[in-house]
């Protein structure tokens, strides 16, 4: 009997001690959980409190000057063939390859004698034919003498009077035939009817030339100065292009693709059509070329100023956050947070972008817009910011925050 109650009361003590620690296990676990799960509410709380470090920019109110931009090609505005009028050969070369020559130069001297000699005859033909006529001249006074005096008869002196006009008419026909031989001889000294820079010469001194349209130039002259550009415009821009021609301060500026030099021109021609392949039409642009920068041929970037806004709202494109409900900025207000404004872009030309939606002065957020919220809290970055210094101190940041997250995850484990 003692012996049974000693071993209740044994395995009484057991159940209690086995209650006991399963309630002292179970308050140490909640302790540890709670303690986790305040140190997670810290830190939650201490992100979402902590301003969103960005830069900003203030939206600038200004004159605003609305370009297009397209490609083009430098092309002459007048170049020259020059061809031979006549058979002949060249007798002398008076110029040289790129030799800038001015109009009425004289460019090459062809073989003359023949139409030296043509000219010779007309010229003494003209003057036998003049020594005719005045012999007929001087037989119609004589006649009018006789028929004063009753010798000769009316139509006579009517014979004599036909005489001299035919010789006029045929001394008519001789001054012709030598101004036609003065018109031949001149062919053979070629002259530039244009000012410009001589291309590659393809005779020399004894070549045979031909008045031939389909032979080979002798030279080509094409003018420099002032050359011109021609690029194409899409469709839609043709008002533009119009209207720029009317407005005195449009112009046109011109680069060359590895050349950071700039030129200033004017547009002067739009093309009478539409490309219908292309749906673009084609402009001109007048430039000076004092300096012979510009080259027949070469391409060239043009930037066409067409209209200028005044009072324009202007920011950077960088600033522009395009989402599914349209365009957007951040905007900063006074207490220092962020808040999201609808825009509409207007125009947009380089990195700037003319908006509406917004005033002028308003802080718009540049970089750091990725991790914003509306209504979060910012913070202006700092020069070292800016310079990579706020990165670094960021991730010395972190670092002293390892060991408190291991000795959590330490408490935690015990």
């Amino acid at each position: 009997m003692k012996k049974m109650k000693k071993m209740l009361i044994a395995a009484a003590v057991v159940v209690v001690a086995g209650a006991g620690y399963a309630i002292l296990h179970k308050t140490e676990s909640s302790n540890a959980d709670a303690t986790l799960s305040s140190a997670k509410g810290s830190a939650m709380g201490t992100t979402q409190n902590n301003p969103i470090t960005v830069s900003t920019v203030l939206a600038q109110k200004r004159d605003y000057s609305v370009k297009l931009s397209a490609n083009g090609v430098v092309s002459a505005i007048n170049t020259v063939d020059i061809r031979s009028q006549v058979n002949s050969t060249i007798s002398k070369v008076h110029i040289k390859e790129g030799q800038f020559v001015h109009a009425g130069d004289l460019l090459f001297t062809l073989d003359s004698r023949n139409d030296e000699v043509n000219l010779q005859k007309a010229q003494a033909q003209l003057d036998k034919d003049m020594a005719t006529l005045a012999d007929n001249q001087r037989q119609l006074v004589r006649n009018k003498d006789l028929l004063d005096k009753k010798f000769l008869s009316q139509s006579v002196v009517d014979s004599s009077l036909t005489a001299v006009q035919a010789q006029q008419a045929v001394i008519a026909s001789d001054k012709a035939a030598v101004t036609a031989a003065k018109v031949a001889l001149s062919f053979n000294h070629i002259v530039a009817p244009s000012a410009g820079r001589t291309g590659i010469i393809s005779v020399y001194p004894g070549s045979l030339v031909q008045a031939n349209a389909t032979a080979a130039p002798l030279v080509t002259i094409t003018q420099m100065d002032p050359i011109s550009i021609t690029f194409p415009l899409p469709q839609r821009n043709l008002p533009d292009a119009l209207e720029s021609m009317k407005r005195a301060d449009s112009i046109v500026m011109a680069s060359l693709p590895d050349n950071t030099t700039q030129f200033k021109g004017k547009l002067q021609f739009v093309d009478n059509a539409v490309d219908a392949a292309s749906g673009t039409v084609k402009v001109k642009a007048v430039f000076v070329n004092k300096e012979m920068k510009l080259w027949p041929g070469a391409y060239v970037n043009v930037e066409l100023s067409v209209q200028t806004l005044k009072d324009a709202i202007v920011v950077p494109q960088d600033a522009i956050i395009i989402g599914a409900k349209g365009k957007s900025v951040y905007v900063v207000d006074a207490d220092g947070k962020a808040a999201m404004q609808p825009v509409i872009v207007t125009n947009s030309f380089g990195t700037d972008a003319v908006v509406t939606g917004i005033e002028a002065g308003a802080k718009v957020v540049l970089e750091g817009k990725q991790n914003l919220r509306p209504g979060g809290m910012v913070k202006e970055r700092s020069g070292d910011e800016k310079n990579g210094i706020g990165s670094t101190t960021s991730a010395n940041s972190a670092d002293k925050a390892k060991p408190a997250s291991a000795s959590a995850s330490a408490a935690s484990a015990s």
